[in-house]
């Protein structure tokens, strides 16, 4: 729906304050400028910081057959909230360079390659990186069925879950650790099927014997090591995979927090998407939680069709070789005004779309023309000083409401999305209050679209239709 306003609040996140000069029925909380183009947002400066306690979100995918429910890994939603460890907001914004730098290397070194060694330790490069992890789903897997929390990734196509016996490193996950002798649809798989050969596309495959070996090193330096076997897989009670292939870990180092290992759903061959590709067609969708403490939802296939109010732009590239999904910006406004910035500018590097970062990454050029839109119209608000890679802070401490400009992206195709006001800050805190982008290196690095961006609507992915869809409606208000 071009030029719409995707609106999903969160009771934790976006509370919407009546703009005295508005009609409430009908523009509650908005100004509008030029051609009716949404110019700012009134939002409540509590509505931006999380809650304590968990507050699931009701969806009208909940009910759906093959829906998983997805929560941020730092919340209370879920369970590994245990962790010893927990992530600050300087762990957190180390972690995310260390994938974008990831994203930006295989971007220019597509042709890349890591022999094999003579040792016995496998080793690999991926062209991903696992970063933080921060959203998680549970699925089952095995007869008898056991559930196991893993990290959701868009960026990632291998599958894998730690199983017993541990042979190398290990970690300590939520869960139990998945024992394949007490499984019976279990089955390694042989180096001389198909599948072994698909490995070639994550990064190096060895034999055991006549039994089919994984090694995945992710670009912080994570790492898993195992057996590439068949298992059953359940989404839901009647939504069962059969000789689904996936990694059996027994060697792992990096920074998998609790969680019992990664579900991958980029589009390559070894990927949930690629491999369900008979049931699902190739299409998913997800909502992101609106906040750390909400949740959200992953859906496999297009049950009842498509919703109307999505709209399309087409996936691309930045890459043969990616395993990202790419789309393409041609534009940025700010208070309705489209910033002056050369269209070449954008295509230079492409732009990857995914769920993993947490701050979206813009050419220089781009961003100083952003950073200058939106401060200029912050004028009346005080800085703040600047955190880790944000240069843009205001200090809130003293405002119960704030106005915030809108930012607008427009992509291939004509779609228009107006970014949710709650996502146009990362908060660290009151005093700290950050414009949610940052710049690349240079120009020519890609653009890296995230999901600080994509939270509050649907994102659709119609793999087999070589498109990526924005849904207004699929993500509705929390409880």
């Amino acid at each position: 729906m071009v030029g719409s306003f995707f609106r999903v609040s969160s009771r934790a996140l976006l509370l919407l304050s009546l703009h005295a000069l508005m009609i409430r029925f009908m523009h509650e909380g908005y100004t509008y400028g030029a051609k009716g183009k949404i110019a700012s947002y009134t939002v409540s400066l509590s509505s931006l910081l999380p809650s304590p306690s968990c507050s699931p979100s009701t969806t009208k995918a909940s009910n759906q057959k093959s829906t998983l429910e997805l929560i941020h890994k730092h919340g209370p939603c879920s369970q590994l909230v245990q962790d010893p460890h927990p992530l600050n907001h300087t762990k957190i914004l180390l972690q995310d360079e260390s994938r974008v730098r990831w994203i930006q290397f295989q971007s220019s070194n597509s042709s890349h390659v890591l022999k094999a060694s003579a040792a016995a330790h496998l080793r690999a490069k991926s062209d991903i990186t696992v970063g933080t992890g921060n959203y998680l789903v549970t699925i089952g897997l095995g007869t008898p069925k056991k559930d196991l929390t893993l990290i959701f990734d868009t960026g990632s196509p291998l599958t894998w879950t730690r199983c017993k016996p541990c042979v190398g490193s290990c970690y300590t996950q939520s869960d139990p650790i998945f024992n394949p002798s007490h499984s019976s649809p279990y089955d390694n798989i042989s180096c001389t099927s198909t599948s072994c050969s698909h490995l070639g596309s994550i990064g190096i495959s060895r034999c055991s014997g006549s039994t089919c070996l994984y090694s995945i090193q992710y670009g912080d330096n994570s790492s898993s090591v195992g057996f590439f076997a068949t298992e059953k897989l359940t989404i839901s009670p009647t939504e069962v995979i059969d000789n689904f292939e996936f990694g059996c870990s027994e060697n792992n180092q990096g920074l998998f927090g609790r969680a019992a290992g990664l579900i991958g759903l980029s589009d390559d061959n070894i990927s949930i998407v690629e491999q369900t590709a008979d049931k699902y067609g190739k299409y998913f969708s997800y909502c992101l939680p609106s906040s750390t403490s909400s949740t959200g939802h992953p859906t496999f296939g297009k049950e009842g069709g498509a919703p109307s109010s999505v709209s399309f732009t087409p996936l691309s590239r930045v890459q043969q070789s990616s395993q990202f999904y790419g789309i393409s910006i041609v534009g940025i406004s700010v208070e309705g005004n489209l910033l002056s910035i050369p269209s070449m500018v954008f295509s230079n590097g492409g732009t990857i779309i995914d769920s993993e970062p947490v701050i979206t990454r813009l050419p220089p050029t781009v961003y100083r023309a952003l950073r200058t839109a939106f401060r200029k119209a912050m004028a009346n608000y005080t800085r703040a000083p600047t955190v880790s890679l944000f240069d843009t802070c205001y200090d809130f401490s003293k405002e119960s409401t704030v106005a915030i400009p809108s930012i607008m992206f427009s992509f291939a195709g004509g779609v228009d999305l107006d970014l949710d006001p709650s996502r146009i800050f990362y908060v660290v805190k009151a005093l700290q209050v950050c414009l949610a982008f940052a710049a690349n290196g240079a120009d020519s690095d890609p653009v890296i679209y995230v999901n600080a961006q994509q939270k509050t609507f649907e994102a659709v992915y119609d793999v087999a239709g070589g498109k990526r869809g924005f849904g207004s409606n699929g993500c509705s208000r929390d409880a």
